[in-house]
């Protein structure tokens, strides 16, 4: 994983009190995608378990895996019973029991391209429904915004993580349904907007800033130095749009995917040893 993927340990209470939670759409979006009820579901990057939490209190019983320990910790404090939790990357989970759902909540970006969508289907039930969101939060006024990105100019060109693979921002299809619409092992590939605004005091909108990995990976005095000029430029409060972009699929039952396909899952998911995961 990159250096700014495993920059968010150290500001896990950050990350737990300055990034906001997700609404209940998202869980009702989902849910009405899959068409019945989920009962198993798996986290991928978990963070401090902010989605976990959505997720886990409509009785699914959730495993939130994390690769950050500090971050596992946090999410340890806030999640309830019914969620187990594992400190594992992506890329390190073994194929075991298979899951109704697999979601990914400002994450799936992080992972490695080679083999995740086969990878991703061998955590699936037939059947079953890979759900990811994300989205950037954006300053809602654009002479803020202007303000802002001249403040930071000479520290950061920008902040926001480009598309994984290219995927032009005004392009209909984002990703990752990009990618998902070229798996064969996906289908019924949907996007969907959530609007969402928020409202935050000038400090607060700051915190959030430093529990962004761009900000993360600068040398700790340029990041003071870049902090202490945007906090001149803002309002006492500051309004964000903070959309989240949904994309939901179905992973296909084994007869439905080429044999080309099936014998790569293989090759890349061995069993596990003994038969534990």
């Amino acid at each position: 994983m990159s250096g700014r993927a495993l920059s968010f340990g150290v500001v896990a209470q950050a990350y737990e009190r300055f990034r906001p939670g997700y609404p209940v759409e998202l869980l009702d979006l989902v849910m009405a995608y899959a068409g019945h009820p989920v009962r198993t579901a798996l986290e991928i990057g978990a963070g401090t378990g902010k989605a976990t939490r959505l997720f886990a209190q409509r009785g699914i019983r959730v495993t939130a895996t994390e690769p950050d320990g500090s971050m596992l910790a946090e999410l340890r404090k806030h999640v309830p019973a019914n969620v187990s939790s594992e400190q594992a990357a992506f890329e390190d989970l073994r194929p075991g029991e298979r899951y109704g759902l697999v979601y990914a909540a400002a994450a799936l970006h992080w992972t490695n391209p080679e083999g995740r969508w086969s990878r991703m289907a061998g955590l699936l039930e037939p059947g079953g429904v890979f759900a990811s969101c994300g989205g950037s939060f954006r300053l809602a006024d654009p002479a803020v915004e202007e303000a802002v990105r001249a403040a930071r100019a000479a520290f950061l060109e920008s902040d926001e993580i480009p598309s994984p693979d290219g995927t032009p921002p005004d392009h209909a299809m984002q990703w990752p349904g990009t990618e998902l619409q070229r798996s064969e092992w996906f289908t019924d590939v949907q996007q969907a907007l959530i609007e969402r605004h928020v409202t935050m005091s000038a400090r607060d909108y700051i915190g959030h800033l430093s529990t962004i990995s761009a900000y993360l990976v600068l040398p700790l005095q340029e990041r003071e130095q870049v902090f202490s000029r945007i906090v001149r430029v803002l309002p006492d409060r500051v309004e964000m749009t903070a959309d989240i972009t949904v994309h939901l699929a179905r992973r296909r039952y084994e007869d439905e995917a080429s044999p080309v396909r099936r014998a790569g899952l293989i090759t890349e998911l061995p069993a596990c040893d003994h038969g534990a995961c």
